[in-house]
């Protein structure tokens, strides 16, 4: 039973990876916007939340967990 519990959690962790190319495609698809930037991090605009919110330069390395899910969660976006 710990297995399971084990290959599903691997399971859910692999859901939360993106890179940020592909965050940055499902925002602007949304209708987010970049809106200049803020100590060093691209500033972001949701239209959906009336929020701003960072992302990262590094348009190839995959998001932390926490950061791809506060980033969905401030855009109002499914990622």
């Amino acid at each position: 039973m710990i297995l399971i519990s084990v290959s599903l959690s691997r399971i859910n962790q692999a859901k939360w990876r993106m890179k940020y190319s592909e965050i940055e495609r499902k925002l602007k698809k949304a209708g987010c916007y970049e809106d200049g930037s803020m100590a060093g991090h691209p500033l972001w605009y949701s239209p959906i939340t009336d929020k701003y919110f960072k992302t990262s330069h590094h348009k190839n390395h995959e998001a932390a967990a926490g950061t791809l899910k506060s980033i969905s969660k401030d855009s109002g976006v499914k990622l």
